[in-house]
């Protein structure tokens, strides 16, 4: 069964890259964007995300806040929060709602970290 990965960012651009970068890893995982919180949740209500790459600054609600809600109703997603914004309280905020840190620009050195991570803890789910 093909992994579904969430890529939430106000920027297209960032979405584009950030797509690239998981794409060089991980092929054959399916990509699904969302440009805001809302739309995030709206998809995450209406089907089925293995993994949620998720910007920290945000119109609405920032990423942090988003990955909070995400991991209250799906624990057991793997999450990371992207941003540019490389403060120790961020990463400390993030690694709190059990989210990893990515620093932006997203790369695929950047990424295999926390996606080698997402895939093994996909692969030992029951």
């Amino acid at each position: 069964m093909p992994v579904t990965v969430l890529i939430v960012d106000d920027s297209k651009l960032a979405r584009i890259v950030a797509g690239k970068a998981l794409a060089e890893l991980q092929p054959d995982w399916v990509k699904v964007e969302a440009s805001s919180a809302a739309e995030a949740l709206e998809i995450v209500a209406a089907r089925p995300v293995d993994v949620a790459l998720i910007d920290f600054n945000m119109t609405e609600k920032d990423g942090l806040e988003l990955a909070a809600e995400l991991h209250e109703s799906h624990p057991e997603l793997p999450m990371a929060i992207i941003t540019a914004n490389i403060q120790d309280e961020v990463i400390a905020r993030a690694r709190a709602v059990g989210a990893t840190f990515v620093a932006k620009p997203v790369t695929s050195e950047g990424l295999q970290g926390f996606v080698s991570g997402a895939a093994l803890r996909l692969r030992s789910r029951p």
